[in-house]
């Protein structure tokens, strides 16, 4: 960063005040050029990213899906091992009188 020259002046005069605002434009411009060229770069990578947010969406959706899947077949799987439980306890019931 510069130092500004100091002065016995009590007021800036129209040069001095021009000078400094065309140094304030010519930083603003330099800004402006640097954002333009994030700009370049995001817009770049706005097709990966919506890709990727695809993708996340459809990741979830599958997983929402076999969770559905696993939670009918556990209560598939819970009702038949009732079943055979009570099969079981039927047989042995029914060897004991045979016996």
């Amino acid at each position: 960063m510069k130092d500004a020259k100091k002065t016995k002046e009590k007021y800036v005069t129209m040069l001095v005040f021009e000078k400094a605002m065309a140094s304030v434009a010519r930083s603003f411009s330099k800004v402006d050029e640097r954002f333009d060229k994030m700009d370049e770069r995001f817009d770049k990578h706005d097709g990966a990213f919506t890709l990727i947010l695809k993708q996340m969406h459809t990741f979830t959706e599958e997983a929402r899906e076999h969770r559905q899947t696993m939670s009918s077949l556990m209560h598939t799987d819970i009702k038949q091992e009732r079943i055979i439980e009570d099969l079981k306890i039927r047989v042995e019931r029914l060897e004991m009188r045979v016996k």
